[in-house]
């Protein structure tokens, strides 16, 4: 009966499309279609970044474009002077890479060339972009008509209608990642870590100011989301000093070009280098420290760093580096107040193997860990395996006590493999269940949270698995007398067999409208 209706409600929506192709879609998803048609056009590992390359472009163009005006408009003749443009925050923008320029060409067959020119004179014009920009416009890969008409949609469509264009422009970045991690599967996971995770990690740690670092940064998402976390609270995001680093050379261009678009000043570095043997941040000790690191990587090279002075809990294995991601960001941790929000495989809840289950134990017994929620599946573009997010924190409210939380059944399904946390309704109450547990407030919950004593945790042989501490959700007692229940759920049935033909009849009506028969 539920798959008829289902069927039934597809073949109307399908009906509706072909009826209506005049929705008002989002600038976001109207500029994603646009850069789409460019894939088959130019090769997989470039296709991100010239469409990435196009939105940051269009962004400090138009930045550039407005501050400009304005200074047209006071008349004194600074509006070539590049220190009126650093002081606010503005990538200073030399002729040859004004929107006005490039999009005057669009239809050129130089398009490309000219698109690559701009690229290098704002690089040069701006050191902190320095071998950071694409430059792959004039490739005779990339067909030179279709990269003009997506100029032209770029160049046309709407930014200012629902807000400012900082604002409009970051949307529009931030959607191309989770588009770009959609499409390209587990690859994705490396440069994006979807937003349900990201804001249940901000809203728990609320990261007002101070160091924040992630130590495994992507494209930057942690950091976007802990600006909107300041901003939205009425804070500002100067009180923040951005730490990252990124192994990956594409997605570090990435995280800066994200950064640039946000107006978040951010050290990643010089250059992208792998945070294990090439810490760019060695002395720094940050209140916050907030990552998706990937998951279970084997063979990373812990036969060269034996001794490392981050090992304080126990020398991590070669086969896992799931703990040598975890002491690396409590040796960054700061002694008085530092808070660590991360995502990990499920696995190293309750791993003993290769010493990891010693290194755990040393680290709940230090009293580090202040909570973990097991997270439902298809949160992840990328990954399948079940994960959890682990809070850490030095010098913890609630000392000697863990927080476990059971939120697999939480959030909904945004469409067949993909599942969303509602802000309102999932994220807050993740949040306010942690306050609750910080200010010595909260009753536990069957089959949802618990608030558990290191000597509990102790007893089963350190596991942090949340579902073995809250328990399963009591259930209401079925009252019903038994004859009673049976003529219901008969009677119940009846009609549904009744409807059933009642929506095959009309499934066949609509296919047959369409062309179809049955």
């Amino acid at each position: 009966m539920a798959y008829i209706a289902c069927f039934y409600a597809r073949i109307n929506k399908e009906k509706m499309v072909v009826k209506d192709t005049s929705a008002n879609i989002g600038f976001e998803k109207e500029l994603w279609n646009a850069a789409d048609s460019l894939r088959n056009h130019v090769s997989a590992s470039d296709y991100r970044k010239v469409a990435i390359g196009l939105i940051f472009l269009k962004y400090v163009s138009d930045s550039f474009d407005q501050k400009y005006q304005e200074l047209v408009a006071e008349g004194a003749g600074f509006e070539e002077d590049r220190d009126e443009y650093i002081s606010e925050n503005i990538f200073y923008v030399p002729e040859k890479a004004r929107w006005s320029l490039i999009a005057s060409n669009a239809h050129s067959s130089q398009i490309g060339v000219i698109l690559d020119e701009a690229m290098r004179a704002i690089e040069k014009e701006n050191k902190s972009l320095k071998n950071v920009l694409p430059q792959e416009y004039s490739s005779p890969n990339l067909d030179k008509r279709v990269l003009g008409e997506v100029v032209d949609i770029f160049t046309n469509v709407n930014m200012y209608e629902n807000g400012n264009e900082k604002d409009l422009l970051g949307r529009a970045y931030e959607y191309f990642l989770e588009k770009f991690a959609e499409s390209e599967g587990k690859k994705g996971g490396e440069f994006y870590t979807p937003g349900s995770i990201v804001k249940t990690i901000v809203e728990i740690l609320k990261p007002f100011r101070g160091r924040v670092y992630d130590p495994a940064c992507g494209s930057g998402g942690m950091f976007v989301q802990s600006a909107k976390f300041v901003e939205s609270h009425s804070g500002n995001i100067a009180n923040l000093s951005i730490f990252g680093q990124e192994s990956n050379p594409d997605t570090w261009k990435m995280a800066k070009m994200n950064m640039a678009i946000r107006g978040i000043d951010a050290n990643f570095g010089e250059h992208q280098a792998n945070t294990f043997f090439n810490d760019l941040h060695p002395t720094l000790k940050a209140n916050f420290i907030m990552a998706n690191p990937p998951f279970n990587v084997s063979n990373w090279g812990a036969d060269r760093l034996q001794d490392d002075v981050r090992w304080k809990f126990g020398t991590p294995p070669n086969s896992n580096a799931n703990y040598a991601w975890i002491q690396h960001m409590i040796h960054h941790l700061d002694p008085t107040n530092g808070k660590i929000g991360l995502v990990l495989a499920n696995g190293s809840l309750s791993t003993t193997q290769s010493g990891e289950g010693e290194i755990r134990k040393a680290i709940i017994e230090a009293d580090l860990v202040e909570g973990i929620i097991a997270l439902p599946d298809k949160l992840f573009y990328s990954v399948t395996i079940p994960a959890s997010l682990w809070f850490i924190s030095k010098n913890k409210k609630q000392t000697g006590k863990t927080l476990f939380i059971d939120a697999r059944k939480m959030g909904e399904m945004e469409d067949r493999k993909h599942r969303k946390f509602d802000y309102e309704t999932d994220i807050k109450k993740l949040a306010k269940t942690f306050e609750d547990f910080q200010n010595g407030e909260l009753e536990d919950v069957k089959g949802y949270c618990a608030a558990v004593e290191t000597s509990e945790i102790a007893k089963q042989d350190y596991i942090l698995t949340p579902g073995r501490y809250v328990g399963i959700e009591e259930q209401e007692e079925d009252t019903e007398p038994f004859e009673e229940k049976m003529d219901r759920l008969t009677s119940e049935l009846s009609e549904m067999f009744a409807r059933s033909h009642e929506l095959e009849d009309e499934i066949k009506e609509r296919l047959g409208e369409i062309g179809f028969e049955i």
